[in-house]
């Protein structure tokens, strides 16, 4: 049975240590397992430990701010979770839930300080292997654009959606008109004098019946294809207000953080130039107002 060391060895964020370093962060982990269906954690929980997937499948995931549910990943076998609150002793960024039954390593921020202290050396290959992480965090994000409405729906109708959709497309054409008007001339020619006698006409004199059924027929059928376009446009059109309201909100949150930054860079320039102006400033001058300022 492989040991914890062996087992850091196939992890991405340990693989740069080296054996002896391995070996001692292998000597401080704990061992632990959850049933299929357990929070491991939730985003905001407080959390300074990581997780070493031996066995089962854990899925990482947040919901965002219009509420949908974001896989940022599945970890298996040979896979970590939780790193980051591990490195700054933060809040869980997103949630954990098992998937199957888990077998874990943890390891926490009192066995990095040991290791760290024992291997200071450790604390670069730790870096390199968390940048590289974050590296590929931020190429994910980076393609999470807004969704096309027509690619959306294109791939999810069946046989008949198609073709109710190009029948009520054609409908509306001023083909499907002029179609109409040659066949409605030459059945009338054909069903009136002098066509009426020939060998190939006089088949529906007037007033028609055989014509008014068949336009009667067709308006039906046609009726039917439109009605089904038009609850598809109308799912069409669902799926747009839900992309605009999500470009809408993103476009929001996007100003919002503009103006915190643009906030935050104000107050470093007005301290920058507060420290600037008292630096100028006459000595004695200076000692005045540091003085006013102790007094309150």
């Amino acid at each position: 049975m492989p040991t914890p060391a062996e087992y850091l060895a196939d992890v991405s964020l340990f693989a740069l240590l080296d054996e002896q370093e391995r070996t001692a962060l292998a000597e401080r982990v704990d061992h632990t397992q959850m049933p299929k269906g357990t929070v491991v954690f939730n985003a905001g929980d407080p959390g300074a430990e990581c997780y070493v997937v031996k066995s089962g499948k854990v899925e990482i995931f947040f919901r965002n701010d219009t509420g949908d549910r974001i896989v940022l990943e599945t970890a298996g076998p040979g896979e970590y979770f939780g790193e980051i609150s591990l490195l700054d002793g933060g809040p869980r960024t997103a949630s954990a839930v098992v998937l199957e039954d888990l077998d874990a390593l943890v390891v926490d921020r009192g066995d990095l300080d040991e290791l760290f202290r024992i291997k200071p050396h450790a604390a670069m290959d730790l870096l390199a292997a968390t940048g590289k992480r974050l590296r590929e965090t931020t190429k994910l994000l980076r393609h999470t654009a807004s969704r096309n409405v027509n690619v959306e729906l294109a791939d999810t109708r069946s046989l008949a959606l198609k073709v109710a959709d190009w029948i009520s497309a054609f409908s509306g054409s001023m083909e499907f008109l002029y179609l109409h008007l040659a066949g409605f001339s030459v059945w009338i020619a054909l069903n009136v004098r002098p066509l009426a006698a020939w060998r190939l006409g006089g088949f529906d004199p007037f007033p028609f019946g055989l014509l008014t059924m068949a336009v009667s027929l067709e308006a039906i059928f046609l009726s039917v294809f439109v009605l089904l376009s038009q609850n598809r446009q109308v799912e069409r059109d669902r799926v747009r207000n839900d992309i605009e309201y999500d470009v809408n909100l993103k476009a929001e949150l996007e100003i919002a953080h503009l103006h915190e930054k643009v906030d935050h860079l104000h107050g470093e320039l007005l301290a920058r130039l507060d420290a600037m102006d008292r630096a100028r400033r006459p000595a004695p001058d200076r000692l005045r107002e540091e003085a006013r300022d102790a007094l309150g």
